[in-house]
């Protein structure tokens, strides 16, 4: 793989990072700068890992993994999307949850980089090394996870209802996709 087939490959990897992470933008307002960083960091991380994984483990994913991936994809987005749109009928006085804890950056993390790791599959297949894809890729995956959630900005002079269901709704949205 040339260098720009690498940058394409992270750029197409990453969209989906910069989908979310423009999701969570929306709805986000505490602690702006750390959620930002703790959400771009994990979008890369999982952008890194997963094609390693991919690669290592090759000949043994690739058939289990090719086939439901995209359910899987499906169910993770379709479930956080819905808790966002329920979550925006939550009144006020109740605590709301902004989805940034542990387990859901896990599982966003996880849902966005399914794609990486047939793309490991796929370096590994074509003989290709993994050391460099691997750290552009997540390279790229921060970089735009960080360029979605702050290009949410004018957004998010919205009432904070809408913002969560307009969140939901592109999760779910990229949910739907998955299944193409």
């Amino acid at each position: 793989m040339n260098s720009i087939e690498i940058i394409l490959l992270a750029i197409a990897l990453g969209v989906d990072c910069c989908v979310v992470s423009f999701s969570q933008g929306l709805i986000i307002k505490e602690e702006k700068e750390l959620n930002s960083l703790k959400l771009a960091f994990t979008m890369g991380a999982f952008q890194v890992l997963m094609p390693a994984f991919g690669y290592l483990f090759a000949f043994l994913i690739s058939g289990l993994v090719k086939d439901f991936s995209h359910l899987l994809v499906f169910v993770i987005f379709l479930i956080l999307g819905i808790n966002f749109i329920t979550e925006a009928f939550v009144e006020d006085t109740e605590e709301k949850s902004s989805c940034i804890d542990l387990k859901c950056l896990m599982l966003l993390g996880l849902a966005t980089s399914i794609d990486a790791l047939g793309a490991g599959a796929s370096l590994r297949f074509s003989e290709n090394n993994l050391g460099i894809p691997a750290l552009v890729i997540g390279v790229v995956s921060f970089v735009m996870s960080i360029i979605g959630f702050w290009g949410c900005a004018f957004f998010q002079k919205l009432p904070s209802k809408v913002m969560e269901i307009c969140g939901g709704v592109i999760l779910i949205g990229l949910a739907v996709k998955s299944l193409f």
